[in-house]
């Protein structure tokens, strides 16, 4: 009788394990069908100017996908910042152009975005190579953190999404490493989905960030800002900025 019930009961557990995906995709099907709160559009158009130049059918996927992401995601006022809709949608936009034409994709490690009310202060430890420990701090206007946290500041999201021609936007940046951080670390290489794609990826991007490394060192005028040459997760993030804002470019 005892082992029929544990069975019953394991039984249950790998049902709803294997279920579950399931349950999440229909889930985010309803959310993503209903129409985009009149509200939120009226946010989109005062602070995404950007939404408007995606043709019909992307700018549908991502209404559909900023949907799914603010009822998805948790986001954090810190500092004394109460979140606000404006908040919530105008970083859910930004974040979902990552998104468009990926089916079946999303940020799947992300489980909070913190916002401040301004430019936030981190605080470092680095050690060097004799062993010794000092402290270093830094004024940041964005993190992302690879166990499932987007850090942003407000004005500089805000400042981002009214100029979307610019190549700088915080936000495309940050998530732009969270796709980079889905593997468990931040190499310039998000999941390509299929393994065959890696090498071209890592010889295209190789090569593109060698480069900027040379123009940088030979101080001549770049395209992609000069901090995306400090290391491959930094390119990455950088060029997609870039590719978003100035895609013409």
């Amino acid at each position: 009788m005892a082992f029929a019930f544990v069975a019953g009961a394991a039984l249950l557990v790998v049902a709803w394990i294997l279920l579950q995906p399931w349950y999440a995709r229909r889930r985010r099907e309803r959310i993503a069908s209903r129409p985009l709160p009149a509200a939120w559009r009226a946010i989109l158009r005062e602070r995404v100017p950007g939404v408007r130049l995606l043709p019909p059918d992307l700018k549908r996927q991502l209404e559909r996908r900023i949907q799914v992401f603010v009822a998805e995601k948790s986001f954090v006022g810190c500092a004394g910042l109460a979140v606000t809709d404006e908040m919530r949608v105008t970083i859910a936009a930004q974040a979902c152009l990552l998104l468009l034409n990926r089916p079946g994709r999303d940020f799947s490690r992300l489980a909070q975005v913190l916002v401040y009310p301004g430019p936030f202060v981190v605080h470092r430890e680095r050690r060097d190579r004799i062993g010794l420990v000092s402290e270093h701090s830094r004024v940041h206007s964005g993190e992302s953190w690879s166990h499932g946290q987007v850090v942003l500041s407000w004005p500089d999201v805000v400042e981002g999404a009214a100029i979307p021609d610019d190549g700088r936007n915080v936000v495309i940046h940050e998530f732009a490493h969270q796709l980079d951080q889905e593997k468990g670390h931040a190499n310039g290489a998000p999941d390509l989905v299929d393994a065959q794609r890696y090498p071209r990826w890592a010889r295209v991007l190789g090569q593109e960030y060698g480069l900027l490394q040379q123009r940088v060192a030979n101080q001549e005028a770049t395209l992609i800002d000069p901090y995306a040459a400090t290391d491959p997760a930094e390119f990455f993030a950088v060029c997609s900025e870039v590719f978003f804002e100035q895609p013409h470019l």
